[in-house]
């Protein structure tokens, strides 16, 4: 069973900080407009609703108690399936928090979870008949090297380790019959603080994972 109707189709963002908008350097939200969820659904003008689940520090499947919300993703994900059913996509842009290097650091490690997320969308139980959204699983924008202090992205992130995540989420996508988006293709971090987007590359990735989810919905 389909979602609402064949014409509004309803598109989950599921991510981190770069999906809620963070500003570089700590420095609040981007407008509401010029998050990428935002762009992506006026750029699909009318064909989908797009959920925004964004969530600063949030992990693929990795704790992290230093915050007062959950940030473990696999253990939060399986909610949101229930309460945003029907779903016909969910667009999966975690991995930044994972290179944290007291968290895992490791591209590899960070893949295993993006593994076990596109599972649960896969596996899980829904209800009423409805079948499995399709998955599209994003790379996250490289880090890169910051304009002041000692060049490190913030919380001493690996550049490497980053600019190895596609290729590990690539073969994850491969393997699920899932969608894969590189967007790195599209947006580059700013040297603020080496991890974060400004206004214009947080908009560049909503424009530019427009025609895959066009044509993912279609």
């Amino acid at each position: 069973m389909p979602s609402d109707t064949a014409a509004t189709k309803t598109v989950l963002a599921f991510g981190d900080s770069l999906t809620w908008g963070s500003r570089p350097g700590g420095a609040g939200r981007h407008p509401h407009a010029d998050r990428w969820p935002s762009v992506l659904e006026a750029a699909l003008a009318g064909r989908a609703r797009v959920i925004a689940e964004g969530l600063g520090g949030r992990t693929t499947c990795f704790d992290d108690f230093s915050a007062a919300a959950d940030r473990n993703g696999a253990r939060i994900l399986p909610t949101l399936l229930g309460s945003h059913a029907p779903l016909d996509l969910v667009v999966i842009m975690l991995g930044a928090n994972d290179l944290k290097p007291h968290i895992c650091g490791t591209a590899f490690g960070t893949a295993a979870g993006m593994n076990r997320l596109v599972e649960i969308v896969k596996t899980y139980p829904y209800s009423h008949g409805y079948r499995p959204p399709q998955v599209l699983v994003v790379a996250p924008p490289h880090f890169c090297e910051t304009e002041t202090g000692d060049g490190w992205p913030a919380a001493r992130r690996s550049i490497a380790e980053s600019e190895a995540l596609a290729g590990h989420y690539r073969e994850i996508a491969a393997r699920h019959g899932a969608a894969f988006f590189d967007a790195a293709e599209v947006a580059v971090a700013s040297p603020i603080d080496g991890v974060h987007l400004d206004a214009a590359n947080t908009r560049a990735i909503g424009e530019g994972l427009a025609p895959l989810v066009t044509r993912l919905l279609d």
